[in-house]
């Protein structure tokens, strides 16, 4: 299947995701988030997309995790969306910066109860030693905040992946795949594109 070359990649991107919505069977909204380490070893693990728009790719975490260090260090990222059923991916690099406190608030308060008491009781990424810990902790901030609201964590909010390149990988017979690139530079909006070989 061709794809229509758009001007604006984060149109192809829209029409690529509501397709991709009607097709997978889960979290078509997922994407590969990698960091690089102090020490220069990139790290990669999947999260949820939670929006977009011209500004760039948003996700939200604990800021004090693996991710969120690494990210205060080093504000660069790559993301890779794959969808299976559509035989399609998008790769997206780019730098990183934090949403706006107002904006982490409002996604935060639309979280179901269970997830807003988990980014209290989560030390995410730093040891435990045992499920109980845990379960424990998750009971003792579910006592504390009982049916009252629950602050947004001081620890917990967004980022925003802003792409100087963002990469559309579509399926093809024999390997044959269409690649089509789209980059520019920091201080510019305007895209330019390529084709690139399978």
């Amino acid at each position: 299947m061709d794809f229509v070359v758009a001007p604006d990649p984060f149109a192809l991107f829209q029409t690529w995701l509501e397709e991709a919505s009607r097709t997978e069977p889960n979290d078509p909204n997922a994407m590969s988030l990698a960091t690089i380490g102090a020490d220069g070893i990139p790290a990669a693990r999947i999260v949820l997309l939670k929006g977009v728009d011209e500004g760039g790719f948003v996700f939200y975490t604990n800021t004090l995790s693996r991710k969120g260090r690494e990210l205060a260090a080093n504000p660069v990222a790559g993301l890779c969306f794959h969808w299976k059923t559509l035989r399609r991916q998008v790769r997206v690099d780019g730098h990183v910066a934090p949403v706006t406190a107002r904006e982490a608030d409002e996604y935060y308060a639309v979280r179901p109860r269970g997830s807003q008491i988990g980014a209290w009781a989560s030390a995410q990424s730093q040891p435990l030693d045992s499920r109980a810990t845990l379960e424990r902790r998750v009971a003792e901030e579910t006592a504390r905040f009982g049916d009252g609201d629950i602050p947004r964590p001081p620890h917990w909010s967004g980022y925003r992946v802003t792409p100087l390149r963002m990469e559309f990988w579509q399926d093809r017979e024999f390997r044959l795949h269409d690649r089509l690139a789209y980059s520019r530079a920091a201080d510019d909006t305007g895209w330019t594109t390529e084709r690139l070989y399978p």
